[in-house]
């Protein structure tokens, strides 16, 4: 209760514009908190309140906060406070925050750095996007094999401070080739006269610069490290990406990705700050897709018009059939998306995930088919329903799950891989979308398994 009634007080602070007050009450909030507070201001008040906090704290919460109240800090601030905000962050977080930016934007934004800051944020924006080049920072300590223990300890003393991450040591030889990592326990608990070389063992991960955000993820997942090195094709250390980033990225990527599962455009905003209209575009855009898509399947059914006519009683499963349809192909292309995304599947698995899916599809088909199957013939025990063909139905019904609940299966397993190969992004094919594919065809296989059973009878 007393921090609900300190931050009303701050509040009233902020709307007077009282600089010293503000200042003063704010003194003990850490970095989070005041991210927290400041969502809920004016973009002029985010501004004023960023130009009143001590230089450790603007660096500390500007990270945190999401990238539309930063960019509204940014252009509210007067060009010197931007400019020092610009020139302390860390450059990779300067880098993701000017990437999102027009470039018209970041070309006036670049001339507020110093010359030793414009160069590498420069250099950083030149690679290509999704890389990780642009995730990179190139503060890191990096130590020569001659060295003794107590070089580095003292070198990481004077230099260390304001680098991304001392718990990991480098160490390169003369032409900046890396060589090892070694964390920075190792050198406390050695002799401080033995050389860096006595204590290396080789063995080191590392990422190029050239991969791609997924897999700096993957690496991470794998290797239990605070921070990777980065080296070019030469084999020279230019930078380190950490965890922190990684761990950012990720989430971005897994709200996308669940985004897209959903049939939405990535929203690149957080829900309650994206403008209403921007929100509905990105979410007709599939729906529009979607619905165009299920009006193939009155386009089915019209092609079957004849054979409902003579046989009304089909009518009453084609919800039951294309939604169990649907249902597998979006289980199927969940895991699948999923499975890739965490690097358990690659395209070279296609053949064994189709097998998989194959006997998958035919084992859920079948307990959905004898399912149904039950519920027909128990009705027509009690009911005239189904008429006197009510056996016919029962097996058109129940061989129909079988093939449709299969297909579902195959073709959400498969899209993904096959938008995959063809250098799209496997999300798109959600479920929806699978969903809406399998109940046109579906329509196809139960109609055309109702022909084959029910022909010289109701057909």
């Amino acid at each position: 209760m007393k921090r609900k009634l300190n931050k009303r007080k701050v509040k009233s602070l902020v709307k007077e514009r009282n600089a010293e007050e503000l200042k003063l009450a704010m003194m003990n909030w850490q970095s989070p908190e005041i991210a927290d507070f400041v969502y809920h201001l004016s973009d002029p008040e985010k501004a004023f309140v960023f130009a009143t906090l001590p230089d450790v704290m603007v660096v500390k919460t500007f990270k945190v906060l999401d990238f539309s109240t930063q960019k509204a800090i940014i252009r509210n601030l007067p060009h010197e406070q931007a400019a020092k905000i610009l020139n302390e962050i860390q450059p990779d977080d300067r880098t993701q925050f000017l990437s999102e930016l027009p470039g018209i934007l970041v070309k006036d934004l670049l001339r507020l750095l110093s010359d030793e800051e414009r160069i590498v944020a420069l250099k950083q924006l030149g690679y290509p996007e999704h890389s990780v080049g642009r995730l990179m920072t190139p503060e890191y300590v990096a130590v020569q094999p001659e060295w003794t223990v107590q070089q580095v300890l003292d070198y990481v003393r004077i230099h260390g401070k304001d680098k991304e991450t001392i718990n990991v040591i480098y160490v390169i030889d003369d032409d900046g080739h890396l060589i090892d990592d070694i964390r920075i326990r190792e050198f406390l608990f050695v002799d401080t006269d033995k050389k860096v070389k006595d204590i290396m063992d080789h063995k080191f991960n590392f990422l190029k610069v050239t991969d791609d955000e997924e897999t700096a993820i993957q690496e991470f997942r794998k290797n239990n490290r605070v921070a990777l090195p980065v080296i070019d094709e030469a084999g020279i250390m230019i930078g380190i990406v950490t965890i922190d980033d990684v761990l950012r990225l990720a989430v971005e990527e897994e709200t996308e990705d669940i985004q897209k599962i959903g049939g939405v455009e990535a929203l690149d905003e957080p829900y309650m700050k994206i403008p209403f209209l921007k929100l509905m575009k990105k979410r007709s855009g599939w729906l529009v897709i979607l619905f165009i898509g299920e009006m193939l399947t009155a386009t089915a059914m019209g092609f079957f018009e004849n054979e409902i006519a003579k046989a009304v009683v089909l009518a009453l499963f084609v919800p039951l059939i294309i939604s169990s349809g649907g249902n597998s192909g979006s289980q199927a292309s969940t895991l699948i998306i999923r499975a890739m995304a965490l690097g358990e599947v690659t395209l070279g698995n296609w053949w064994q995930i189709m097998r998989r899916e194959f006997f998958s599809g035919l084992f859920l088909g079948s307990v959905l088919g004898v399912i149904g199957f039950t519920r027909v013939t128990t009705w027509a025990l009690f009911t005239n329903l189904y008429g006197a063909h009510w056996l016919l139905v029962a097996l058109v019904v129940g061989f129909s799950l079988i093939g449709v609940v299969l297909w579902g299966t195959l073709s959400g397993s498969m899209l993904p891989l096959v938008l995959k190969k063809l250098g799209a992004d496997p999300a798109v094919s959600s479920a929806p979308f699978v969903a809406t594919l399998v109940d046109v065809t579906g329509l196809v296989i139960y109609f055309s398994i109702a022909l084959l059973i029910m022909k010289g009878t109701l057909l």
